[in-house]
């Protein structure tokens, strides 16, 4: 148990890094949370700080879903015979700490790059074709909020086809999470999904509307 609490701390405080923060205060001496749509996040950060930074940030925020889910419980609670819960409980941490940093004052990102590397590590296949939806929706519409939603939302939907249309193996508890990470995703894009419905969402290489 105490093993536990270790790895589910140590993924909290991984995910609490505030990569974009850091990025904006070493390039520029800028909070990026005060620039560009106000969000500590990859996409905010090629919109302020151009491309390179923000694929930089985006890699980084992705490494440390990844790091929180798969390779902390190997390296700290290795002999559990049954890790998938506490894969899970990591992966959550990290994308609160993302979301909530404690290291700028609760106020972070949210949470997208850490959760596509949480899921990365637990359902990688799955992960795949959700990158093909985010990557075709970017395309046709320009508008990252609209492509990153449409790629959580389908997540549940592709390992429901997995699970009961193919027959595939998907762990229970990896299955019940996808639903509960995609309406996470939603509920921090929630600004962004009424400007969607108002017709007023920023479109990616497009300055920031007033």
């Amino acid at each position: 148990m105490f093993t536990a609490l270790i790895v589910l701390v140590l993924a909290y405080l991984l995910g609490s890094i505030p990569t974009s923060i850091i990025v904006g205060k070493v390039l520029r001496g800028i909070d990026i949370r005060e620039h560009g749509s106000g969000n500590a996040g990859g996409t905010n950060t090629f919109r302020v700080l151009g491309w390179k930074p923000g694929l930089f940030v985006t890699l980084v925020d992705v490494f440390k879903g990844f790091v929180a889910a798969y390779w902390l419980p190997q390296w700290i609670a290795p002999q559990l015979a049954d890790p998938h819960l506490l894969q899970l409980g990591a992966g959550i941490a990290a994308v609160f700490g993302h979301i909530w940093t404690v290291f700028a004052g609760f106020r972070g990102g949210k949470g997208v790059g850490t959760a596509a590397g949480m899921m990365l590590a637990l359902f990688p296949e799955a992960v795949l074709y959700c990158l093909l939806i985010f990557g075709a929706i970017l395309l046709a519409t320009r508008i990252v909020s609209l492509s990153s939603i449409s790629a959580a939302i389908a997540f549940p939907l592709i390992l429901t086809i997995f699970r009961y249309v193919l027959g595939r193996e998907v762990p229970l508890p990896f299955y019940l999470f996808s639903f509960f990470a995609a309406a996470l995703i939603v509920y921090t894009h929630r600004t962004n999904v009424r400007r969607l419905l108002n017709g007023t969402e920023n479109r990616f290489g497009q300055p920031k509307k007033k």
